[in-house]
Formats: C-alpha cells, structure tokens, sequence
C-alpha cells in the first residue's frame, strides 16, 4: 500500500543541479507525491519544474578563502535555514533531497535541525563542496559513478549507484538504433559547449574539421552552439572551408539533434555526460580546466575506459589534435557505432526511477509517523503521557 508524501528538493542554479532535480520531481509526481524546490534566483528561471509544484527561492550564502565574506555568508545561510525551517513546517516533508550547489546546504541542515531524513545527490565524479560538507549527517548519498574522489571511506556504507536523472526525451533515443553512417552518407557533427557554448570549440572547432581528410571532411554536416559573441566569426570559418553549418545560440531540440548525430564534441560536464551514454552517442570531450575540484577530467574516466569517448585537455585541444582523434573514431565503417554501444554501455536511465526508490524508502511516510508516535506513548508510563500531549500543544 503506497501513501502520498511531500519531498523538498533542493539544487544550485545550474542547469547541472537542476535537470536532475527536475527528473526526480517528475517521477515522484508520476508516483502520486507532492514536491517543492528551493534554489536560487538563477534556478527560479531555468525552465522544467513540473505543474503545481512549488518553487521558493533562499538565500545561499557562499563560504570562500576570502575571510571578509566570511560574516554576510554565514548570515545568509542562517537565514537560508530559518525560512527553510518555517516552509518544513508547513509542508511537512518525509524527505529532503539536495542536489549540490549552495542553495542546498541551508536546506540540507534544516531538515537535520528538524530530524527530517536527507540524501544527497552527486551528478559528477567528485564529490562536490556542500556535499563533502553535508555527507555525515545525510542517510544516504545517490552518485552517478561507480567512484568518487574526495568521498570519505567512512560513508561508503551510505552510497547508492543510481546514475544522473536525464530528460525523458533523452531517455527515449536509448530504445533507438545508432543513425546509419555509409561511406557515402552524411556525416552529421553535433558541437556543444553547455548551456551557454563555449568560446573554446568556437576557435578550434571549424579549422580542425578543415583538416579532415577530403573523404570525411566533404561529408560534414555540423551543427554547432555558439556564444553570441562568437556566432559570426564561426559563420565566416566554416564558409571560408566551405563545410556546411547550423549556428546557434541555444538549441532548444537538443535531444533530436542528439538522435541523429553520429559524433558529439563537447565538455565533459555530469549532465552531458549523462545524457551521451543514456543515448549511447561517441563523443570527443574537452574538460573544463577550471572546474572545481577539476570534476570534468574525472566525469570523462568511464566513458573513455570503455571506449565510447575520447579526451582531449584543453591546453592540448588544437585543430590538429581534433583531426587526428576524430580519424582514429571513425577509422573503419563500423568503428563509430561501436564506439556508440561502448558510450551506450555506460548509461543509466533508470536513474531518476532508481533515485525515486531511493527517496521513497528512506522518507517516512505520514501512516508511519503516527505508528511512531503511537508506540513511543504506548511506552510510556500514564504519567508521562499527558506531558507529551502538552507539550504538543505549545
């Protein structure tokens, strides 16, 4: 017998926290449950909160090496707390789940000051900051690889391998065929940076593929996302090699253009890699080398140890170093749609039902509470019992 609880989910204002939160607030809905989100004024505007679901933006105060923030982001925080404090009230969780980002720690340490259960979420391969910091006292802690960095022994008992909640339409493209690639057909390009490009690709990209051999280069079709800034000197590159290109600032279909890409070049982030091996697509993937903690290099380890990706580091991501690793991905007609089933082969996109399971058997449902309660009065001495009752009241 299932009952309805309520869930606070709480994630940064990255599109790498949110999507997954988003995930998970959709399948505990399917699931009959009622959500709210907190978050920051960037996560309020990030798009795929379902219907009815509440959303409330805290304060998130930041702890940096710099002392002189140190007062006005402990502040923020307590004050973070205290409004979450006051929506638990309310809302009256089984659970809250943190997603990283700062947002979350004063969510996170709410429910501990309330004795609600928690679990926190790690989308990346290391073990983020608010996470590293809420781990002890969280029941459990959700990762999307089979290894952490900077994830203490002594909570291994706690982990749960369930992956990185993706869009459904992601999910989708796992139950369809690799896109056939003949030595003739067309080989569709998809570049992407994150959700805002990445000025890095925009300078290497165009002149690399110029550098193809004439029997792969003249069968290009590229489709790339672009920073503003940079969307018209790409336009000029890829006319001046005479490859055909799409240039976009956003590219709102990315799961569709995921579906017919033969090959991704991109970063390295949780939320891309996520999305490559649940599709089961290549990927040439240059790490963001001012990630913190430099998760984007660790993110890419699996991938690449089962031979559905290659890296490349950014000081040594040139035009020549792209060619050269795209011809040893396509050498041979079948030699990227087995690079496909090795990315495939990584995937879990069972993720957000997995991480659903998860939050369900760690919440109390509300029947639960009250058997609680009740036995805790049954052992009670009559003396004591009118005491609690009173206490209750006040």
């Amino acid at each position: 017998m299932s009952f309805t609880k309520h869930y606070v989910l709480a994630a940064g204002g990255t599109g790498g926290h949110m999507i997954p939160a988003y995930a998970l607030a959709k399948e505990l809905v399917q699931r009959g449950h009622h959500v709210a989100l907190i978050t920051d004024e960037r996560g309020e505007k990030i798009p795929g909160m379902v219907d009815d679901g509440q959303v409330h933006v805290l304060p998130a105060g930041r702890i940096t090496k710099d002392p002189r923030g140190w007062i006005a982001g402990i502040r923020a925080i307590l004050k973070g707390r205290k409004m979450a404090m006051q929506l638990y009230d309310t809302f009256q969780p089984s659970a809250v789940v943190g997603f990283g980002g700062y947002p979350a720690f004063p969510a996170l340490l709410a429910a501990h000051r309330q004795k609600i259960p928690t679990i926190i979420h790690e989308q990346n391969a290391v073990l983020g900051r608010v996470n590293r910091m809420t781990a002890r006292s969280v029941n459990a802690i959700a990762t999307s690889y089979p290894d952490i960095i900077k994830l203490k022994p002594k909570y291994l008992e706690k982990v749960h391998l369930v992956g990185n909640p993706v869009r459904e339409d992601v999910i989708a493209l796992r139950e369809e065929p690799y896109p056939p690639l003949t030595e003739d057909g067309i080989f569709r390009v998809l570049v992407t940076g994150g959700s805002q490009g990445a000025t890095i690709l925009s300078q290497i990209v165009p002149d690399g593929l110029a550098l193809l051999p004439m029997h792969l280069r003249r069968r290009l079709q590229v489709t790339q996302q672009c920073r503003e800034q940079d969307i018209e000197l790409v336009r000029a590159k890829y006319a001046e090699h005479d490859i055909p290109a799409e240039l976009a600032t956003y590219l709102p279909d990315l799961p569709e253009r995921l579906g017919w890409a033969h090959l991704v070049i991109g970063r390295a982030g949780a939320s891309t890699i996520a999305e490559l091996t649940t599709a089961g697509r290549p990927a040439i993937l240059i790490p963001l080398p001012i990630a913190t903690d430099d998760h984007q290099t660790q993110n890419v380890r699996e991938m690449v140890a089962a031979g559905g990706a290659r890296a490349i580091a950014q000081p040594q991501f040139t035009a020549k170093e792209l060619a050269k690793q795209m011809q040893k991905m396509a050498l041979g007609p079948d030699a990227l749609e087995n690079a496909a089933r090795r990315a495939r082969s990584c995937g879990r996109p069972d993720a957000a039902s997995d991480l659903a399971d998860l939050v369900e058997s760690i919440g109390a449902s509300p029947l639960s509470k009250t058997l609680k309660v009740e036995s805790e009065q049954l052992q009670m001495t009559p003396n004591q019992r009118p005491a609690l009752a009173k206490e209750s009241t006040q």
